[in-house]
C-alpha cells in the first residue's frame, strides 16, 4: 500500500514554468510506477505522463515531451513535473498516482484504471 500527496500548484502566467510535487510514502516504492494526470473542469481525465521504477518515461503524446519532464527520486519517495511553457489550456487539476506492478519495473500503464493510488490533486490556473 501506498500514500501519495501532491503539492506546487497555484496561479501562474502564461509562458511561464512551474514543477509539481508528488511525496510518496510506503513500504516498496520500487513496486510502483508513478503518474501525473490531469483533469480541466468539463473534460475527462487524461494520462500527462508516467515513470517506471527504472526511470523509463511515457507521454500521452510526442508533443508533450517538449513541455513536460518527469522525473522520480526514489532515495526519496519523490516524483516531480516540469511544466515548461505554460498554456491556458493547461489549467487543470493535476493528480499523482501509483500504479502497482510489482517486479515490472520498465511497465508504465497509460489508463487511469491501472493506478490505484491518487493524491487529492493540485490546482493550476493559468492566466493571460
Amino acid at each position: 500500500q501506498i500514500q501519495v500527496v501532491e503539492s506546487g500548484g497555484g496561479l501562474v502566467h502564461t509562458g511561464e514554468s512551474l514543477t509539481l510535487s508528488c511525496a510518496a510514502s510506503g513500504r516498496t516504492f520500487s513496486s510502483y510506477t508513478m503518474g501525473w494526470f490531469r483533469q480541466a473542469p468539463g473534460k475527462e481525465r487524461e494520462f500527462v505522463v508516467g515513470i517506471s521504477y527504472s526511470g523509463q518515461n511515457r507521454h500521452n503524446e510526442d508533443s508533450a515531451k517538449d513541455r513536460f519532464a518527469i522525473s522520480r527520486d526514489n532515495a526519496k519517495n519523490m516524483v516531480y513535473l516540469r511544466i515548461n511553457s505554460l498554456k491556458p489550456e493547461d489549467g487543470a487539476v493535476y493528480y499523482c498516482a501509483a500504479a502497482f506492478v510489482g517486479g515490472s519495473h520498465d511497465l508504465i500503464p497509460p489508463s487511469s484504471g491501472d493506478y490505484e493510488y491518487w493524491g487529492q490533486g493540485t490546482l493550476v490556473t493559468v492566466s493571460s
